[in-house]
């Protein structure tokens, strides 16, 4: 026997009434970033966290600046059943307000989207936000920082390096910043090293420091010889090379191979070289 049509389509509204009150969760594994709170009433459709990348913020009128770091990014919808949504200017002023109360500034101001920069956790972060007349908006959030280096050139690499140009840059040295203070993650490279000059016992190198253009140019050169003399010690103290096989020499900033007018740039500005003697 069939359902009459007054109760079929009376179970039908009643169904999508009980959607339409059902209350929207955050996707899986999405939760606020620790620097911010969301608009009241909304949910995370979608998330992203990433250990490095690159992000563009406007900076002025058709100007943009490259930033690289961890990054985050955030898409917050309002709840089906909000009977008023926020408009888009009480979502940015809202963040505005929020970045000012933490030290930040705002940087550029465009219908619809603004960006912020700060100091988070002893770091220089920037804050994009971006908010829709329908109530959606977005937060895209960058810590700047350097890259963790996790490919390493093996001692064949180097060997090989060394034969076609006479030198090769050591991928995965690290150091504190502005210290010449090796990091434990260089054992990797450092071990490399080691077993290219154990192979060749007869090679001996120049290991040379590089740094960026930051800071005057003696406290670089100095920063670049120490550092140089660090990864000699290394080799000698860990790994039983020949004091004798390793002179180390600082450049400073004088031999970059990038530009210093980015970040990019001068981290590959900033870098330990083998040159053979």
């Amino acid at each position: 026997m069939r359902t009459p049509l007054r109760y079929r389509l009376g179970a039908t509204l009643f169904a999508l009434a009980s959607l339409a009150g059902a209350e929207q969760k955050d996707a899986a594994g999405c939760k606020d970033h620790p620097l911010f709170t969301r608009m009241p009433t909304y949910w995370i459709r979608a998330c992203t966290e990433k250990e490095f990348d690159r992000r563009a913020f406007a900076v002025g009128q058709g100007r943009t600046t490259e930033v690289e770091g961890r990054a985050w990014t955030f898409s917050y919808y309002p709840q089906a059943t909000a009977t008023v949504k926020p408009s888009d200017v009480q979502i940015l002023r809202n963040y505005e307000n929020a970045v000012l109360a933490l030290g930040g500034s705002l940087v550029y101001q465009q219908k619809g989207k603004d960006t912020f920069k700060l100091l988070a956790d002893g770091r220089e972060t920037w804050v994009e936000v971006t908010a829709e007349f329908t109530g959606k908006y977005g937060i895209t959030i960058l810590q700047k920082g350097e890259m963790k280096q996790d490919v390493v050139a093996d001692a064949a690499a180097l060997a090989g390096g060394l034969a076609a140009a006479g030198h090769v840059a050591l991928g995965g040295v690290y150091f504190d910043s502005g210290k010449a203070v090796l990091r434990p993650e260089s054992a990797p490279a450092l071990a490399e090293v080691a077993r290219l000059l154990a192979a060749d016992p007869a090679l001996a190198v120049y290991v040379v420091g590089h740094t960026d253009n930051q800071g005057t140019a003696e406290g670089n050169l100095e920063l670049s010889r120490s550092r140089a003399a660090a990864v000699v010690a290394s080799l000698v103290r860990d790994h039983g090379i020949a004091t004798a096989r390793l002179q180390p020499f600082g450049c400073g900033l004088y031999a970059p191979v990038a530009t210093n007018a980015t970040d990019a740039g001068r981290a590959l500005n900033r870098r330990v070289e083998l040159v053979v003697r």
